[in-house]
């Protein structure tokens, strides 16, 4: 056990390395997902826009998703994910980004106060569905992941938490990002041929083919990576979890069933339903065009109360005492009661 225990300190120190070396590069890797981004916006509409049929009606619908494209990913870097005992982000603005809020009193939900609880890591107290970021070192509001850095295999990062105040932006910026990848790669695929050198034609476009081969083969790549990033993120969206909830409730399902009981996720509400909370929309939300267009839209709650299934203030089939946490502290790395020692 001595032995497992330090080779699990090792593993830990190594891992927190890696954490500051990321966290570190962030910055340089979101100035390049802009340049990209940049890039990709230019040869569309200098190269393949101009030599669609009917140009002057398709170009409207390509600028609304480029719009969506650079307006969401400019949310999910800049507006806060929501700290606890961070008050920024609940604060509503006003401006051209900012859509009016909904009307009180719509959709008729069974709102729970959410139970409260310590951070073992900063001490804070904290809500449920919030946990500790270990890069940021923070409790983040309904903690989904933390987006350090970019590579040529994954979408465009965003050197921050997603949690409750951007992961709507965060999961329209994928969906829009899929569309636009999708339509550059089928649309583009004529100019790519000419730019490889595989005709006749001559590239006339003031865009060096180099510069368009390598955009035409990362939009190939994201099409594909983010599409089923953004499939994997949805599927838990309709379920009512975030990505570290997923984890979680896969124990609490096991350890139910042992029992010989069923687990409920007290969050998921039905797919329907879980859609319309999590992007705030509908009936008691925003209306449904701010699906269309990059406003800066607020959650249906701020953190410290969540909607739950009718009867229930708390999942089923999990027992006092039995909620997993972020704990990781060295000595009970390797099994403790009531941790799950896994990071967020």
């Amino acid at each position: 056990m001595t032995c497992a225990r330090r080779v699990f300190r090792c593993f830990r120190c190594v891992e927190r390395a890696a954490d500051r070396i990321t966290g570190a590069a962030g910055p340089w890797f979101v100035c390049l997902a802009i340049c990209l981004l940049s890039v990709g916006i230019l040869s569309f509409f200098t190269i393949i826009q101009p030599t669609l049929p009917f140009p002057w009606l398709t170009a409207p619908f390509s600028m609304l998703i480029a719009l969506n494209v650079v307006g969401h990913y400019y949310h999910v870097c800049t507006v806060p994910p929501g700290s606890v005992g961070d008050t920024r982000s609940l604060v509503h603005g006003n401006g051209f980004l900012w859509a009016a809020p909904p009307p009180n009193g719509g959709l008729c939900l069974n709102i729970v106060r959410a139970r409260m609880s310590r951070c073992r890591k900063c001490n804070d107290t904290r809500p449920e569905r919030a946990h500790h970021c270990r890069i940021c070192n923070r409790c983040v509001l309904k903690f989904d992941h933390h987006c350090p850095v970019s590579s040529f295999y994954s979408p465009p990062r965003i050197n921050q938490c997603v949690g409750l105040y951007n992961e709507r932006h965060f999961v329209l910026f994928m969906a829009y990002l899929v569309l636009a990848t999708s339509i550059f790669t089928i649309l583009g695929f004529p100019h790519a041929f000419i730019a490889f050198g595989f005709t006749v034609a001559v590239w006339t476009h003031s865009l060096p083919p180099f510069l368009f081969i390598t955009t035409y083969i990362l939009c190939l790549v994201l099409a594909f990576a983010v599409a089923i990033m953004l499939a994997w993120h949805m599927w838990g969206v309709a379920r009512g979890e975030t990505a570290v909830e997923a984890q979680d409730h896969e124990v609490y399902t096991k350890w139910a069933k042992e029992r010989g009981e069923t687990f409920i996720n007290s969050y998921d509400l039905g797919t329907r339903r879980n859609l319309a909370l999590f992007f705030n929309v509908g009936e008691g939300g925003y209306p449904l065009y701010t699906l269309f267009l990059p406003f800066r839209l607020m959650p249906y709650t701020d953190g410290y109360a969540w909607a739950h299934r009718d009867g229930l203030s708390r999942h089923h089939g999990v027992r006092e005492g039995e909620e997993l946490t972020d704990g990781e502290d060295d000595e009970d790395y390797g099994g403790n009661a009531g941790g799950d020692n896994h990071d967020r």
